[in-house]
């Protein structure tokens, strides 16, 4: 029994000797380390838009009649004046003919009639005929010359019609497909029309903005400025098209507590379709001299927001902190530290305060879209 216990004595006072003989080093936490600096950043409003087309034109028949032709392809971009369809030309050139004939009729009698009261009118003045004579043939020339001006409408009408059996774009933009196949009676009244043409470049992205951030943009976008706008895809990286703040509604939506924006985009690549969904990134504010660190050094406990800063003896203290906006890399500072404080980014859940350390420091990043001055794209076709 004396032998039992003489051995875990031994083995107590072996393990004891073995912790206590580790040194400092080893029993400190690894982490990485980041540091807080000052910059700029800026402060974005990401909202749900949805993309509508300059002009968008339902293109209709202006006459009834057969369709002959089709000569577009769905998804084509076509030019003002381009041929798009045709209606059968024949009745509306056989109602053509018979205007013109018409119009050469009442212009005859109406030259007829001219040259008779000129002979009236010498005969009246060699008392040769009698005045009342003359004043029925001015009065026959009047209603020719009346004629002539109804029969000259009709003729332009005709010929307006005849015209309108060719179907051209009215825009420039790009056709969508097409409504209606050749053989089908068509006309003014269809409300489905021939095609859709809408003109995307440029295009504008419709989104609403918190009211409480409004008034920062109105100021800057009533004073002249270009105040840069994206238009982002699936995510924050995808952006697929940069354009600016054109305009805002002067009405606050009761329902929702914000207010529309437009922004125009050039759209020079078909990049955006009408009636897209995207997601409007407007710049609403930026901070100049902003005490930045990275989104990750970021804690949070039961008394808010502290990060982990390392001493100069390598041990970690708890520091709280009033954050202010910041996205998925970078973190704005409003109190707490100052810049040039060591800021652990990684291996903080083992941490507590006076823990020792084994710090190494991160990578410098890139800076992030936050940190970069926006650029704002105005329509080249625009520019003066």
């Amino acid at each position: 029994m004396l032998v039992v216990v003489v051995i875990a004595a031994i083995i107590w006072f072996a393990s004891r000797g073995s912790h206590g003989g580790k040194s400092k080093a080893d029993q400190a936490v690894p982490v990485v380390l980041a540091t807080a600096h000052q910059g700029s950043f800026v402060v974005y409003q990401s909202q749900p838009g949805t993309v509508t087309p300059a002009n968008s034109v339902v293109v209709r028949s202006q006459v009834d009649g057969v369709l002959t032709r089709v000569a577009f392809r769905g998804g084509q971009m076509v030019k003002q004046g381009d041929l798009l369809a045709e209606i059968d030309p024949r009745p509306s050139q056989a109602q053509l003919q018979l205007a013109t004939g018409d119009l050469a009729r009442s212009q005859a009698q109406l030259t007829n009639a001219q040259q008779t009261l000129t002979k009236y009118q010498a005969l009246l003045a060699q008392n040769s005929i009698s005045p009342q004579r003359v004043a029925d043939q001015q009065s026959l020339v009047a209603q020719y010359a009346a004629d002539v001006k109804s029969s000259q409408g009709r003729s332009a009408s005709a010929t307006l019609q005849s015209s309108n059996a060719r179907i051209t774009s009215p825009l420039n933009g790009m056709v969508g497909l097409r409504r209606v196949d050749p053989g089908n009676l068509v006309g003014p009244s269809d409300a489905r029309g021939i095609v859709v043409v809408t003109q995307s470049q440029p295009s504008k992205v419709l989104f609403s903005v918190p009211v409480n951030v409004v008034p920062r943009v109105l100021e800057r976008l009533r004073s002249g400025e270009c105040i840069p706008v994206d238009a982002d895809g699936d995510g924050p990286d995808d952006v697929l098209a940069t354009g600016h703040l054109l305009a805002a509604n002067n009405q606050v939506d009761p329902a929702t507590g914000t207010v529309k924006f437009e922004a125009e985009f050039a759209n020079t690549d078909n990049s955006l379709l009408p009636n897209q969904f995207v997601t409007a990134k407007l710049p609403v504010q930026i901070l100049p001299q902003a005490i930045l660190v990275p989104a990750a050094a970021i804690q949070q406990g039961v008394e808010g927001a502290f990060v982990y800063v390392i001493k100069d003896d390598n041990t970690a203290s708890v520091v709280p902190v009033k954050v202010g906006p910041g996205d998925a890399m970078t973190t704005v500072i409003k109190s707490g530290i100052a810049p040039g404080a060591k800021v652990v980014v990684q291996g903080a859940d083992r941490l507590r305060a006076g823990t020792s350390v084994n710090a190494t420091m991160a990578a410098e990043p890139s800076p992030s879209a936050a940190a970069r001055a926006p650029e704002c794209h105005l329509d080249p076709t625009k520019r003066s």
